[in-house]
């Protein structure tokens, strides 16, 4: 069992207003606007009773639901603005409410350049489990996305990525691909499991689920389905919204936000309906459509919106999962790869989300470069590190020091340059030196590192009783929703 290093999240006094108070205020009442006039539709005969009956408008034929804005406001008023993440180990349980900037990893992509062969092939269960235990051992990862899909685990996929997650991290587990009533049951059964009862997992839940909706104005049928489930067992749920500017949402970034806000909160209304006080939390993540060809950009010449929905989900009191790298670029390790997400980081820290996503994916969001991670988390650190506020107390400023040297002199031989000399000086992934005394290549050193760390971190194993009934879970799993 390697011993445990702390969680390294973001941390700063600093802001940035992305938004005025002004303009975040007009942005919810077109959200209220959209909510009450135009609606959303919920394919999902259980939620449109559950909306009936708690006073929403709903149109059974259409399944368009609009929501009077007393109706919205009573629900947004029992939504905890902070909740507990729990881990498998304590020291990695996340409390959303000490200021902190937890990061994970991109998820759901769906294939791999191989870890042995270096040959791009479709993503395995294997490959889930690999990038857990590395993303277990990196300080810059609060909690885990699943990296990839388990193709070679048909429907229940989702459910096997949460196993091999378990089984490689102590960390949170957070899905993205669990979808429908019956897979929320086993997934509220696995995190009961890991969690040790119903009750702990109320308290510090080990497991959470991201929800997808579906631009214009949709809520998906399996995914909110799902969330019901989830919701009654008190396992946080967020909602995602995905509008890309000028396809399936308006072209300009005001409309697209106010719509995709409406979408999340459509459901975020509904969960509480269903269990007030529930845990929550709001993503938007917007995208472009190119004006030449229709195909989907996530990061133009101007991405700014990334920061805008941080505040709008604080507007409306709730934790955001901010939204970071996944750059378009094909290929890890070029220009592009390092420069669409170089701000990222920084600029979500001085935002506050409580939680964002995600690092190590190239290729939007689809395809696995093992070494990315490590790549990626180098440009975390730099942000990290640039977000604090500098130490200034007798001992950093060395006026003594500086006194003993005096004009001209060389401050190498110095007791307070031994004392703090390695520590001032932190090595970036592109300054490690090789034995010719030169600096290596970045890619190299990743490469390298993603080996020692498979080779040489072994995080602390699901007791032998938990992987017994993980594994009868899958077992029924799999009997029950046809993949065997």
């Amino acid at each position: 069992m390697t011993e445990r290093t702390p969680l390294e999240p973001l941390q700063t006094p600093y802001r940035l207003p992305y938004l005025s108070n002004e303009q975040l205020d007009q942005l919810q009442t077109a959200t209220m606007d959209i909510l009450e006039r135009t609606g959303v539709r919920f394919p999902s005969i259980k939620a449109l009773k559950i909306l009936a009956d708690h006073g929403a408008i709903v149109n059974h034929e259409t399944q368009i639901v609009r929501f009077p804005g007393e109706i919205v406001l009573k629900a947004m008023a029992t939504v905890p603005r902070y909740f507990s993440m729990g881990a498998r180990e304590p020291l990695y349980d996340l409390n959303l409410a000490n200021g902190c900037t937890y990061f994970t990893t991109d998820g759901c992509g769906i294939e791999t350049i191989d870890f042995e062969s270096r040959l791009l092939r479709p993503s395995c269960k294997e490959d889930v489990g690999k990038m857990a235990c590395i993303a277990d051992y990196l300080p810059s990862i609060g909690f885990i996305w699943p990296m990839v899909s388990a193709q070679d685990h048909g429907i229940t996929a989702p459910l096997h990525e949460l196993d091999a997650a378990y089984n490689n991290s102590v960390k949170h587990i957070q899905s993205e691909t669990v979808m429908g009533e019956a897979p929320a049951r086993y997934a509220a059964e696995i995190a009961t499991i890991i969690a040790g009862s119903k009750e702990e997992v109320r308290t510090r839940p080990p497991f959470s689920l991201v929800v997808c909706t579906i631009a214009p104005l949709i809520q998906d049928k399996e995914g909110i389905e799902g969330a019901m489930v989830l919701a009654e067992a008190g396992i946080p749920v967020g909602f995602l919204a995905m509008p890309t500017l000028g396809t399936t949402a308006p072209a300009t970034l005001a409309g697209a936000l106010a719509m995709g806000d409406a979408e999340i909160i459509s459901a975020v209304v509904l969960m509480q309906m269903i269990a007030p006080g529930t845990p929550v939390f709001h993503s938007l993540m917007q995208a472009w459509a190119d004006p030449s060809s229709g195909s989907y950009v996530s990061y133009p010449l101007d991405a700014r919106g990334r920061y805008a929905p941080v505040e709008m989900a604080h507007h409306w009191g709730l934790p955001a999962l901010g939204a970071c790298y996944g750059t378009d670029s094909p290929e890890t390790g070029t220009w592009q790869s390092a420069a669409e997400p170089a701000l990222d980081p920084y600029m979500v820290g001085l935002t506050g989300a409580e939680i964002v996503t995600g690092m190590g994916l190239c290729h939007t969001y689809t395809r696995l470069y093992p070494e990315q991670l490590l790549m990626d988390a180098d440009i975390y650190q730099r942000a990290r590190h640039q977000l604090m506020t500098m130490d200034v107390n007798p001992e950093t400023l060395a006026l003594d020091t500086i006194n003993a040297v005096g004009p001209g002199g060389h401050f190498l031989a110095q007791k307070h340059t031994r004392n703090h000399m390695r520590d001032s000086m932190k090595r970036a992934i592109t300054h490690q030196v090789g034995p010719d005394g030169k600096y290596r290549d970045a890619r190299e050193v990743a490469i390298e590192k993603t080996k020692w760390i498979l080779e040489n971190h072994h995080p602390e194993p699901l007791e032998e009783s938990k992987q017994t009934e993980l594994t009868h879970i899958l077992a029924s799993a799999d009997h029950e929703l046809g993949n065997i």
